[in-house]
């Protein structure tokens, strides 16, 4: 294989990725003694590696051992540099066999912790989309087995060897799927105009308004396009002049905007993160009438005014201020305007009430002394989905982190997106990603419509972009990232950070507002050691946890 050619499309990825995404914390605890875990090494070729370990799974007959694939779901996904080349491994099929066996095994597996999953309940005949996905996976493995296998058993899925129970648009999603895939594993190989005439046939049945399926088709197909334009030449890539443009897309992502607050008011999902955020912080900080809490991601507030609700509410400390801080580099118009908002609510339920606001250009210039804090003060941290935009910025991710031990909050209530959208191979990404926004495609249909004007905003102008710069985007182009739980577990237990569980208030607090929706009964809470896993229909889609320092 030449130095310059991406790895091949490994089959085993897809049925091992869910396996791992949920973490496999033997491999991922720091060292006992206490020692921050070795983030590369040299492999003597001038680029840099993780030290990979090995791990196995059971079979029915035997033991069969994998090496994991670099980077994947180690502290260095955190901060990986990926403007290097991709190294080259050897791809090796395994007999058939195995493949069915361990990927029936994973669907399995994957079912029951559906099963665990709070209040998911089917409620008619249609197939989720991630069962969708999981049938055009297996379809893949079967179709990329046989052209190498003579001897070809059949998976153990009841819908292996026949489509018999679906209605004929399960049938062609099942086979968007199938031949999404066999396209991107023609571009690993560098068969692009093969996977050209794949993604062609995908086009046909595709389109930005269509079902669940159709539409993140639609989105993965253009990306591939994308992707192979930059591969072959045709599309010139946005590095070097125009390089400076490209973190916009995660200030746009991240930054305050009309479409998103409405989004809010109609998807239980992040109703639900917000308030069992809020009865997390107010567990941290509900003995002290005096209460500053520093927010990193306040965008349009509508947590903080639950905050102030619940903080009027309680008897047993009656609060006598509250005081709300908040962190931004961006959008500082917005964040006053919601500021203003926040005075006008507080007055309204006689709130005492201030609100700070502290702009930095970068986040290296913030310090504890901009916090104006008060030792009198029971002082909260409050973050969703405000750290995963400087993932790729480890000095200022650490920075922060340092500021924020230095202040010792009481709590830190973090929530980001439970999947990992940040491996350095693009399979990984592209599987994962499947899945994750197959799951989002899903939730906004079930809980908008199809014809609604959010939905058709959303995916086009943030998911679908999301889309793209996660399949045909690497190195400093490639701004979206996200990493799961368990990176983020090691990284924090670098700053002497401990996880805290939450309370059973705080579950019931989620568990409790979806059911105000239409819609909520597919929303699914599980636990994941202290933290709250919140998925739609068993997909992971965000986590809640919080945090001490100790």
């Amino acid at each position: 294989m030449k130095s310059n050619e991406m790895p091949p499309f490994d089959t085993h990825i897809f049925r091992r990725i869910y396996k791992y995404s949920k973490g496999d914390v033997k491999n991922q605890e720091i060292d006992s003694r206490g020692k921050r875990p070795v983030l590369y090494e040299d492999d003597g070729s001038g680029n840099k590696s993780k030290a990979a370990d090995g791990f196995s799974f059971a079979t029915e007959n035997h033991q069969v051992g994998h090496k994991l694939l670099k980077y994947f779901h180690s502290l260095d996904a955190l901060f990986l540099d990926t403007t290097q080349p991709y190294r080259a491994y050897e791809h090796k099929m395994q007999e058939l066999a195995d493949i069915e066996s361990q990927y029936s095994e994973q669907i399995k597996k994957h079912t029951q912790s559906h099963e665990k999953a709070v209040r998911y309940k089917p409620s008619g005949p249609k197939i989720s989309t991630d069962t969708i996905i999981r049938l055009g996976g297996e379809r893949f493995i079967q179709s990329c087995s046989s052209t190498s296998m003579n001897d070809i058993s059949t998976l153990s899925h009841p819908y292996s060897n026949s489509f018999s129970g679906l209605s004929d648009e399960e049938v062609k999603d099942i086979q968007l799927i199938e031949n999404l895939l066999l396209s991107a594993e023609k571009v690993t190989q560098q068969q692009f105009e093969q996977s050209i005439k794949l993604l062609d046939w995908c086009n046909v049945l595709s389109c930005s308004s269509g079902n669940s399926i159709q539409r993140l088709v639609h989105y993965f197909s253009k990306a591939l396009r994308e992707k192979i334009d930059k591969e072959t030449g045709r599309v010139v890539s946005s590095s070097g002049s125009g390089k400076k443009d490209v973190p916009n897309l995660a200030e746009r992502v991240m930054s305050p905007n009309p479409t998103a607050t409405m989004l809010y008011e109609k998807i239980p999902l992040y109703h639900a993160g917000h308030f069992s955020g809020v009865q997390a912080l107010m567990d941290g900080v509900s003995d002290s009438q005096k209460v500053h809490v520093i927010d990193l991601s306040i965008k349009h507030g509508a947590h903080c005014t639950i905050l102030m609700q619940a903080l009027v509410s309680q008897s047993r400390c009656p609060i006598k201020h509250l005081k709300i801080t908040a962190v931004g580099t961006t959008s500082k118009q917005i964040i006053e305007q919601t500021g203003d908002c926040l005075k006008s609510f507080a007055e309204s339920i006689n709130l005492s009430f201030s609100f700070n606001l502290v702009m930095v250009e970068d986040m290296l210039d913030f310090n504890k002394d901009v916090l104006e804090l008060d030792p009198d003060e029971g002082l909260g941290v409050y973050t969703s989905y405000g750290l995963w935009g400087m993932i790729a910025q480890q000095d200022r991710l650490e920075s922060l982190m340092k500021v924020i031990k230095s202040v010792n909050p009481r709590v830190m209530v973090v929530g980001e997106v439970a999947a990992n959208l940040n491996s350095p191979n693009f399979v990984n990404r592209f599987i994962e990603g499947l899945f994750f926004y197959g799951a989002l495609f899903d939730s906004l249909e079930d809980c908008l419509g199809r014809e609604d004007e959010i939905r058709i905003v959303t995916e086009s102008m943030h998911l679908g972009k999301g889309i793209n710069n996660i399949v045909a985007s690497e190195g400093v182009e490639r701004v979206i990232r996200h990493v799961n739980i368990d990176v983020w577990r090691k990284f924090f237990a670098q700053f002497g950070m401990k996880e805290t569980e939450l309370s059973m208030s705080s579950l019931f607090q989620a568990n409790q507002v979806a059911e105000k929706f239409a819609c909520g009964s597919c929303c699914t809470f599980d636990r994941d050691g202290y933290s709250l896993i919140i998925g739609w229909k068993g997909t992971p889609i965000q986590f809640l946890s919080a945090w001490k320092f100790s």
